[in-house]
C-alpha cells in the first residue's frame, strides 16, 4: 500500500518510499509534532497520551493546526520501538489510553508501534474518518475508541472547506463500520450558518445509523488559517446559532450527548 498509496479514500496510488509525493505529501517514514499528557479531551480519555502526527488528507481552510497538518516534513522522525517505550512510560505516568491525532496516513507506522508494545493500552483513533476499506479492515480488533469527527452534512460543504470529494458516503460508511467494531465518541463540530445543512442532518442520520454512541456537540470554532477567504465562516458562533444546535440535539433523542 505505501508504494501505490490507497490509505484514505482519495487513492492517489502516490509511492511513498520515495521522497515527498501523493496529496497528503507524506513519505513512508512517518513524523511526530508532539507527544503529552493532554487534559484537554472528553473526560472518559484524560488524561489521554497525545501523539500529533505531520500531514493530514483535508485541507481545511478553518484548521486550528494547520501549521501542523500542512507542514508533512516537518516533526521527528518516529522509530517505533522508541516511540513504544514512551507510551510504556506515559502509561506508567497514568495515562488512561494512547490518542493518535490524524491517524490515517500513518497507519502502517501506529501498527508497527502497538505490536511492539508490551504493556495493554487502550487505542483512540482520533481522525476525520477519511479512510479507506482497506485500512477500516486493518483497524477492526486493534482499535478501542474510534474519535471520530462527522463535520459536514454534505458533499458540498465539504467539498468546499476541506477539499474532500464524496465525502457523505465515505465518512458514514467507516463510522458504520467502527459501530461493530469498537466505540465511538463522534465530535461534531459546529460551523457558523451550517446548522441547516450540517448539523441537523448528521445528527438525524446518527440517531437512525448509530444511536449508542457518545456525542460530543462542539462549540470551539473559530476562524483560523484561511477562514478570512470565507466570509460567511470568518466569524464565531452566535448565541441563537448555539441554542439551535443544543434543541436539534435535545429533541433527535440521542441519549449519551456530551455538550
Amino acid at each position: 500500500m505505501l508504494e501505490d498509496c490507497s490509505f484514505c479514500e482519495r487513492r492517489c496510488g502516490a509511492n511513498r518510499k520515495k521522497k515527498k509525493s501523493g496529496y497528503c505529501g507524506l513519505e513512508a517514514v512517518s513524523r511526530y509534532s508532539a507527544e503529552f499528557l493532554h487534559q484537554g479531551e472528553e473526560p472518559e480519555l484524560i488524561p489521554s497520551h497525545t501523539i500529533f502526527f505531520t500531514g493530514c488528507n483535508f485541507k481545511c481552510v478553518y484548521c486550528q493546526n494547520w501549521d501542523i497538518s500542512q507542514a508533512p516534513r516537518g516533526g521527528i522522525p518516529i522509530l517505533p520501538q522508541e516511540l513504544a517505550r514512551i507510551i510504556t512510560l506515559r502509561r506508567a505516568y497514568g495515562s488512561r489510553n494512547v490518542n493518535f491525532v490524524t491517524p490515517t496516513p500513518h497507519a502502517h507506522t501506529i501498527l508497527k508501534i502497538l505490536s511492539a508494545l508490551k504493556v495493554n493500552v487502550p487505542v483512540v483513533w482520533n481522525s476525520n474518518m477519511y479512510y479507506s476499506s482497506e485500512i477500516a479492515a486493518l483497524l477492526d480488533g486493534v482499535v478501542d475508541v474510534y474519535l471520530g469527527d462527522l463535520r459536514y452534512g454534505n458533499d458540498v460543504c465539504a467539498n468546499k472547506y476541506s477539499n474532500v470529494p464524496e465525502y457523505w458516503n465515505i465518512v458514514t460508511r467507516n463510522f458504520k463500520m467502527a459501530y461493530n467494531s469498537g466505540e465511538i465518541l463522534l465530535r461534531q463540530l459546529v460551523l457558523p450558518g451550517h446548522l441547516d445543512c450540517c448539523t441537523e442532518p448528521i445528527v438525524k442520520w446518527t440517531k437512525e445509523n448509530i444511536p449508542k454512541v457518545r456525542f460530543n456537540l462542539m462549540f470551539q470554532y473559530r476562524p483560523n488559517y484561511r477562514a478570512y477567504d470565507y466570509p460567511e465562516i470568518d466569524r464565531g458562533l452566535m448565541q441563537d446559532e448555539i441554542r439551535k444546535a443544543l434543541d436539534i440535539v435535545r429533541e433527535s433523542g440521542l441519549e449519551d450527548v456530551l455538550v
